[in-house]
């Protein structure tokens, strides 16, 4: 499915299977809808799964003016599920997916009928150093940096499935992302879906959520976090972002890290149908 949002941007909307009531996946930066392949196939029992690619990733064009704001994101996001459905919408969202879910039901209530948020970008209102807008962004500088092409996808797997982060994810997840993230030259060169300027421009990006943005949001959601041992990481958020909600709980999952949904899609998709009522 192909729909018009803001800035000429054209998202890709993909069909994941199942015939339930839509539910729809949103996911991090850096990656894309159809990596989540594996998390839906536990969840097509229940609903009909769909899953999009926000501007600049995956099968959705970079947008011409290069607008990366999350308030971009959430366009892209609003003006997909009207095609899906005209009843609240259960969600899940990963990482960027999660605040950008958030946003769009500060703007629209009622839009989401429930929500499950693993580790989602929702910060302090006194934001936190490694999510800076600009490019002194933790995040953005190491993006910057990513390969942006391999001799073949399968020399982009081995690089992948060798070294961290990405060797911590399920197999299935990661064939899942080499094969839809990245696009193949005729000589078979492959070139990520996702350029490192635009994985760095979107973590740079203005307009993301904080706890503010969710004070007032109604939507029954989980706040899912992996391990927290002390150090820095998104899962440190959680707990506050609970607290400024009305009608949130906080699930941990302390064998799994930021990229949990990745790790363990079966373990995620049980505690989401779990969540259901």
């Amino acid at each position: 499915m192909k729909v018009p949002s803001s800035d000429g941007v054209v998202v890709t909307v993909h069909d994941l299977g199942g015939s339930g009531d839509p539910f729809l996946i949103c996911h991090a930066t850096g990656f894309l809808g159809r990596i989540y392949e594996p998390m839906a196939l536990d969840l097509v029992s229940r609903f009909h799964v769909y899953a999009l690619d926000f501007r600049g990733h995956g099968d959705t064009p970079r947008p011409a003016n290069d607008n990366f704001d999350w308030g971009g994101m959430a366009d892209d996001l609003e003006a997909v599920i009207p095609e899906l459905t005209d009843e609240p919408l259960p969600v899940f969202g990963h990482s960027m997916g999660g605040a950008v879910a958030m946003l769009v039901e500060e703007r629209k209530p009622g839009t989401l009928r429930s929500a499950y948020l693993y580790e989602p970008i929702i910060v302090p209102a006194v934001v936190t150093p490694g999510f800076t807008n600009g490019d002194n962004n933790m995040m953005a500088t190491t993006a910057r940096k990513r390969r942006p092409s391999f001799p073949t996808k399968a020399d982009a797997l081995f690089r992948y499935a060798s070294r961290p982060p990405l060797n911590g994810l399920q197999a299935s997840a990661l064939f899942a992302y080499v094969e839809h993230g990245f696009r193949e030259d005729a000589d078979g060169t492959a070139w990520l879906k996702c350029a490192p300027e635009d994985e760095s421009a979107t973590f740079a990006a203005t307009g993301k959520a904080t706890v503010d943005n969710v004070t007032k949001v109604q939507t029954p959601t989980v706040i899912a976090v992996g391990v927290d041992d002390g150090s820095w990481s998104p899962s440190m958020f959680g707990p506050g972002i609970v607290d400024a909600m009305p009608h949130a709980v906080l699930e941990r999952h302390p064998k799994l890290g930021h990229f949990g949904p990745l790790q363990d899609p079966a373990a995620i998709a049980e505690a989401i149908l779990a969540s259901e009522p």
